[in-house]
């Protein structure tokens, strides 16, 4: 229960720290904002690490996949944030939502793992719900350019999340969190430069909220798949798409059409029986 209740909360926080970049980004562009969100998170990533003098477990040992993992994060950003600049976050999740699925797909290929029949049904479910989401409409034109987008977050953050695997292998938790935030800093804010808008003293809080809001989330999911096994706590992430729906009609006052609910649910569907068959082949604890 405590794993699932801190998942309840990291997902909340990341819903609200999205919120907060759809909002920066009606004033800047994707790549700047993107940059915001690494500095932002820098001081909350190395305050821990100081206080329990930890400094050591910084040090990169796969430096090669550390800057393709950074490359991937600028990509995957940047693009997130276009999605949700152009659409609702209730859409943009509902693409999103087939991550999982996307990284069973690439596990194959690129980790060795076994992906059994009824498991690439599974995933071909799931894409279909993606393709019904961003297929054109009466005249031929697609949805938007923001349901692309999220298509090409997805992409990226799936490749990330297979890097991040081979990385946990040979790197620390501290050392893949800094060197995330630096790099997507780093990287986002080079290609910011041609763009660059002046930060405004208004948006501060939201800079700030950025920052805490992301720590925090980055926190609980930690707490929760410390607290509780993978195939328990995972399914509770799709919480994501009820606070989409939620901050969508409070702050923007939109709701998702018929076709992204449909989607959304096909998408959902399609995961959660990725999950149940993962819970099942895994053998009870003796």
């Amino acid at each position: 229960m405590r794993g699932i209740v801190a998942m309840l909360v990291a997902v909340a926080c990341f819903a609200v720290m999205d919120a907060q970049l759809k909002l920066l980004a009606g004033h800047y562009g994707p790549m700047q904002v993107a940059f915001v969100r690494g500095v932002a998170s820098l001081p909350f990533v190395l305050l821990p690490v100081l206080l329990r003098g930890r400094l050591a477990r910084l040090r990169p040992v796969n430096v090669r996949l550390h800057l393709l993992r950074g490359v991937l994060s600028v990509l995957m950003l940047g693009s997130f944030i276009f999605a949700v600049r152009e659409s609702s976050l209730a859409t943009t999740y509902s693409i999103f939502m087939c991550a999982p699925l996307v990284v069973a797909a690439l596990s194959a290929p690129l980790l060795g793992e076994r992906v059994a029949g009824a498991q690439w049904g599974a995933i071909a479910v799931g894409l279909a719900g993606v393709l019904l989401m961003i297929a054109p409409r009466g005249g031929g034109e697609w949805v938007s350019l923001g349901a692309l987008a999220a298509v090409v977050a997805v992409a990226t953050y799936s490749l990330s999340v297979v890097t991040l695997r081979l990385l946990s292998r040979t790197d620390t938790t501290e050392s893949m969190v800094f060197w995330f935030s630096v790099l997507l800093a780093v990287g986002a804010g080079l290609l910011a430069i041609p763009g660059w808008v002046p930060l405004q003293l208004e948006h501060w809080p939201l800079f700030a909220g950025i920052g805490v809001t992301g720590a925090l989330g980055q926190h609980f999911i930690t707490e929760a798949f410390r607290h509780a096994p993978v195939a328990v706590v995972a399914p509770f992430e799709y919480t994501a798409l009820l606070w989409g729906v939620a901050l969508d009609l409070v702050i923007w006052r939109v709701l998702p059409g018929a076709v992204t609910l449909v989607g959304g649910a096909i998408v959902i569907g399609a995961g959660l029986y990725l999950l149940a068959r993962e819970r099942r082949q895994v053998p009870p604890a003796q």
